[in-house]
């Protein structure tokens, strides 16, 4: 509601009487963001969206009574006054109706009245309910978005509308829509309704309602006196008696559809209508299936769900029941009980172990204690470390660790654990090595399913065990008054670590279960990415050397240029501006400059997205200088200030963090710094690859695959004349230019070879004519013309895209060569812009992924031939970015070793078409590249 600044804001009393229009929030909630699915493809953004009201309000006004009232299935009396009352209501999407029997569930489970009354709709369910509170002179809080209900306003009652969080009371209504709220029903009967279809009186919209209504006051009184109408001066208003006349019927048939029901005949009263306890076993196993992983802990962390229902798995795979208990949980502070835990350990055919630390940072965290599980709730943490006041007596760590080494050292794989990169990192900080590993439940997670959920142990405990693990916060605090892990007290910090071990052992048990019920992808799991973990851990540990001069100096040169930009943008903008201001931005290009909009933002402002700006800056001056600002401002904040601080002091270089189960397709990504993103295509972005430096007698060697993607999409299709182009070592571009223009391949042109090109890596991404078009600002037709040749002479193309689109929709996923799975919930979404995205992802996805998984089999080859065959010290792995390593290789022995280390990048596959790897050296990463 509009209130004017004098106004004070409305109060709600205490304890209301709250009905819910579950109909109206559960389709706003479902036509806005965000759109969620769970990892079976199921949508649930309304059901989110309902819940998350419901939520509000019971925390907000703590009712005592309360309902959620829904349309009944079928026609409603309405009906039978007016066949075609909401005739022309499109049929409810299918990803709507499927929301609408768990919503219900959830609704009950949290122990709220849920109301469907036959040949009504909940607007006339709430208007009777509404109407016997006030009677009994109970204040009504009704919760909606549809301004019919505000007919129903009066002393006791109340509208909410949650989703803005505003109250409209008996004066805003009349601030709002200009009428009282008893004169609502004879607005919109005159106005009519088309979302409904109620007719009303032809020609007439709000104004000349709300102009007839404030003069004569209501229908009643315009029908007894015709003629006054006249006197109102209303464009229109001379001709209105003999409309109204002419339309009376219709009108008075359209005050009936729009008069909500205050009698609706009802089997209870409001003071039946109480809150119930939530049964929270339900809740837990609603909030799993949506995957609603917030709400989940909440209720496991009250407590109150049966230790039954936080057993149950995923309807993927039976499991056996288990349940995390701290009552099996040993502290071990004597040798005593080292030894005992050492034999167990011994023999185990498996175990989970876990690492606590001083800091999440691998190159500065310190040793604090170890837990241990091998066997669902019997674990032990082992102290090491701890050193705040009053610590009680723990064993030496020097000591436990070389009583643990061979433990930990083995070459059977025994060894369980959650991201055991990080626990690698840690012992190598005390000459431990890890050994073989079994499984690391992260990336049992993720290569199950890359898109289902987060892969930390806390969501994955929520997801397969029901069991929200105690958090970290809950035992060091939050904030700047967070303390580190060797000043938490023994009985905080040794529950809290031991059922780390437990929780981990557990999810072991229901993942591999999972993943090995599925051949190709228990491969994934232990031919690529396990024996990936020591590889990035020997290339984090080594480290990159950069020239924090050079850098300091580049930082310089750019504030320079961003200077020169800001010049430039404030000469065409005729006046200076905040070129970091979405506001300013806005205010600039499409206010005054009057650029046009290409695309709004969610809030119906002009957006000034990257895209927009891009697709603006073919014709425009001012976007091309922003994209340029952009573009410097980032790699200046984000690397050449940025880089010379995150050099370890210990090492004097950096070293970055690689992620394995972040990317939906398999591809590695980076932080601290991210490799990944440092422009290649622009100038500055390879002045920043120049202050990557080689060691003094050391070179740097970066090998890079050549159009890697374009040679899997070859092997993929199997089409011959793509197959036959590479086999023969043409240059795939020129070939194809050759066979879309129809030229020989000697006069193809550098432009047919340009528009060649943009085809070949647009059908990878899945790009359409119109994306063509764009890209090579051309013509659709004619970007159309491009594609209909190339699968023309590409058949196996066409045919392998339109089968991977029908298998993507039959299996819901796709795979890589080696069995890599990308899970595809929206390939049959009824939104066609989620499901095209997905059909998209499906054509990219096997051949991103499966590079992903080449260069992940190369590196680990490598490692393998840089540990069994080169002496220590001639050649380090330093880098993957993309479909490139980088290397550190002794100055005087790089012919020696290039020639290898290339082979064995071209061996990581076979492949229909070669799989060629290109080398080049120097002494920084730019001229290596």
């Amino acid at each position: 509601m509009s209130q004017t600044s004098s106004k004070a804001p409305l109060s709600v009393p205490e304890n209301p009487f709250v009905l819910v229009d579950g109909s109206s929030y559960l389709f706003r909630a479902f036509y806005a963001p965000p759109h969620l699915t769970n990892s079976a493809g199921e949508p649930t953004g309304a059901i989110y969206g309902v819940v998350n009201m419901l939520r509000s309000l019971l925390k907000k006004y703590k009712p005592s009574h309360m309902a959620v009232v829904f349309d009944a299935k079928g026609t409603t009396f309405r009906n039978d006054i007016y066949a075609e009352y909401k005739a022309h209501r499109p049929p409810m999407p299918d990803d709507l109706r499927s929301q609408i029997a768990p919503l219900h569930k959830i609704v009950q489970a949290l122990g709220l009245p849920l109301l469907c009354i036959d040949n009504v709709e909940a607007d006339d369910v709430i208007g009777t309910l509404a109407q016997q509170a006030s009677e009994e002179g109970r204040f009504t809080l009704i919760s909606t978005g549809d301004k019919d209900m505000a007919q129903l306003v009066n002393d006791h009652v109340m509208l909410i509308n949650t989703m803005t969080d505003t109250l409209l009371d008996y004066d805003g209504v009349v601030e709002k829509y200009g009428v009282k709220p008893e004169q609502m029903i004879d607005l919109l009967s005159l106005m009519g309704d088309s979302s409904d279809n109620i007719p009303g009186l032809p020609k007439v919209g709000e104004k000349t309602a709300l102009a007839m209504l404030q003069g004569m006051g209501s229908i009643d009184a315009m029908l007894a006196n015709p003629e006054a109408i006249k006197d109102l001066g209303f464009r229109g208003a001379k001709t209105m008696p003999e409309k109204l006349e002419e339309h009376k019927e219709t009108l008075l048939m359209s005050r009936e559809l729009a008069t909500i029901k205050l009698d609706v005949p009802l089997d209870f009263k409001p003071d039946e209508l109480t809150i119930q306890p939530a049964d929270t076993n339900q809740l837990v196993e609603l909030y799993k299936q949506c995957e609603f992983r917030r709400w989940l802990a909440e209720v496991l962390e009250d407590g109150a769900a049966s230790d039954q229902a936080l057993g149950h798995e995923q309807p993927t795979q039976a499991a056996p029941e288990t349940a995390v208990s701290h009552d099996g949980y040993e502290v071990v502070t004597t040798q005593e009980q080292l030894d005992k835990w050492v034999k167990a350990l011994e023999q185990a055919e498996q175990f989970a172990f876990d690492t606590e630390t001083t800091s999440l940072n691998y190159m500065e965290a310190e040793l604090v204690g170890l837990s241990f599980a091998i066997e669902p709730g019997h674990a032990c943490y082992i102290p090491v470390a701890h050193d705040y006041p009053g610590a009680p007596d723990q064993l030496d760590r020097a000591d436990v660790l070389a009583q643990l080494k061979p433990l930990l050292t083995g070459s059977k794989p025994k060894l369980i654990g959650q991201n055991l990169k990080y626990d690698s990192h840690i012992l190598r900080r005390y000459d431990i090595s890890l050994g073989a590993i079994a499984n690391d439940t992260m990336l049992a997670s993720y290569v199950y399913n890359s898109t289902g959920s987060r892969h930390d142990m806390d969501s994955l405990s929520l997801q397969y065990l029901g069991h929200k693990p105690i958090a970290f916060e809950d035992i060091a605090g939050k904030g700047a008054k967070q303390i580190t892990f060797n000043q938490i007290a023994l009985e905080q910090a040794a529950p809290y670590a031991a059922e780390d071990a437990d929780v981990t052992l557990q999810l072991h048990q229901k993942l591999w279960q999972t993943v090995s019920a599925e051949k190709s992808l228990l491969h994934v799991l232990e031919t690529i990415e396990l024996p990936l973990v020591p590889v990035l851990v020997n290339m984090e540990q080594h480290g990159v050397q950069i020239d924090a001069q050079l850098l300091a100096r580049q930082s310089h040169e750019i504030a320079m240029e961003l200077q020169s930009l800001e010049q430039q943008a404030y000469d065409i903008a005729g006046e200076e501006f905040n070129l970091s201001s979405t506001k300013q931005l806005q205010q600039i290009l499409f206010e005054k400059l009057q650029l046009p909009v290409r695309k709004k933002t969610p809030k119906g402002a002009p957006s000034t997205a990257e895209e927009v700006l891009q697709e603006l800056a073919l014709d425009y001056p001012l976007p091309n200088v922003i994209m340029s600002h952009r573009g410097l401002s980032k790699l200046k904040s984000t690397y050449t200030d940025k880089l010379p601080k995150m050099v370890n002091p210990r090492t004097q270089r950096i070293h970055t963090s690689y992620h394995q189960a972040v990317t939906a397709t398999g591809r590695l990504s980076s932080s601290d710094p991210n490799l990944q993103n440092i422009p290649i295509r622009t100038e500055a972005g390879r002045r920043v690859r120049k202050a990557f430096t080689a060691p003094d007698g050391y070179k740097i060697m970066a090998i890079d695959y050549s159009q890697i993607e374009l040679r899997i999409m070859a092997h993929l299709s199997g089409d011959k004349a793509l197959v036959d182009a590479f086999s023969k070592g043409r240059d795939i571009h020129k070939a194809t230019a050759a066979e879309v223009f129809g030229v020989p391949l000697e006069q193809v042109t550098s432009e047919q070879r340009r528009r060649a090109k943009a085809v070949n890596f647009g059908l990878i991404y899945g790009m359409s004519a119109f994306g063509l078009a764009r890209q090579l600002d051309i013509p659709r037709q004619e970007a159309q013309d491009y594609m209909d040749k190339y699968f023309d002479r590409f058949p196996g193309v066409l045919k392998y895209m339109e089968e991977t689109r029908q298998q993507a929709k039959r299996d819901g996923y796709v795979e890589t060569i080696y069995g890599r799975r990308l899970q595809l919930p929206e390939i049959k979404s009824q939104n066609g812009m989620r499901r095209k995205a997905a059909e998209r992802a499906a054509i990219n996805a096997p051949m991103q992924g499966t590079a992903a998984d080449i260069i992940k089999r190369a590196m680990i080859a490598v490692h393998r031939y840089l540990r069994e065959q080169v002496p220590a010290d001639d050649v380090w792995m330093i880098m993957q970015v993309h479909d490139e390593l980088v290397f550190e290789v002794r100055e005087d022995k790089v012919a020696d070793y290039q020639t290898k280390l290339v082979e064995i990048m071209e061996n990581a596959a076979e492949l229909k078409v070669p799989l060629i790897a290109e080398a080049g050296v120097g002494d920084n990463w730019d001229e290596a590249h």
